[in-house]
């Protein structure tokens, strides 16, 4: 076998090692997650995965900040469509808003959000892990572009961090209870509704004067 299939297999093994991972501290916590379970998901002898990772709490941190990453990976190329085109802000910020509720609404990051609230007490510096590798990350990008629009005269953000924290806010803030915690999946319909009502709102704040 030639190094670069040994390492392909290697980066291959941890990738589901730590899709597993995820999946297991998910459904049964941190405390009752066997190692030996995870193995057996990711389809690795239980020693794999701890020549891997080592312990337990490693991997618990390692799989969310996997996680974390593909969060941001979907919440950027949201953001990185973020452009106008002639006189249509309206449009644009709602469909952003709706692709961003989608991310948001997708059962792995409520499944992601469940388990830090399971954890935090136990390990609080998940949510650094999550806050800096997803979370922040999208919040300034989102500001980045919400600044651009400021320049070119679409909106005026004066603060556009503040404008895009109070924009994510509005889009998310209800949703906790809409999808019972993501027991209920919300129709796009509803999903676009709320994007709508949250660019209405963000627009009245923000909109340039006239």
């Amino acid at each position: 076998m030639s190094g670069a299939v040994a390492a392909r297999g290697r980066i291959d093994k941890r990738q589901a090692i730590l899709d597993a991972a995820f999946v297991v501290f998910a459904r049964e916590g941190y405390a009752r997650a066997g190692v030996d379970v995870i193995a057996a998901e990711a389809g690795v002898a239980k020693a794999t995965v701890y020549s891997h990772f080592g312990d337990k709490e490693t991997l618990l941190r390692e799989a969310i900040a996997a996680s974390a990453d593909q969060a941001l990976t979907q919440n950027l190329a949201v953001v990185d469509r973020l452009t106008v085109r002639g006189d249509d802000l309206h449009d644009t910020l709602e469909d952003a808003g709706f692709r961003l509720l989608q991310c948001y609404c997708a059962d792995r990051s409520w499944a992601l959000r469940r388990l830090l609230a399971a954890e935090i007490n136990q390990f609080p510096d998940l949510l650094d892990i999550v806050h800096s590798r997803a979370a922040g990350r999208v919040t300034e990008a989102l500001a980045d572009r919400l600044a651009r629009l400021s320049v070119a005269g679409h909106l005026h953000t004066p603060d556009p961090v503040l404008a895009a924290e109070q924009f994510v806010a509005l889009l998310t803030g209800s949703m906790d209870a809409r999808a019972s915690l993501g027991t209920r999946r919300i129709p796009h319909a509803e999903l676009r509704a709320v994007s709508r009502a949250a660019v209405d709102t963000f627009l009245k704040a923000f909109a340039p004067a006239q």
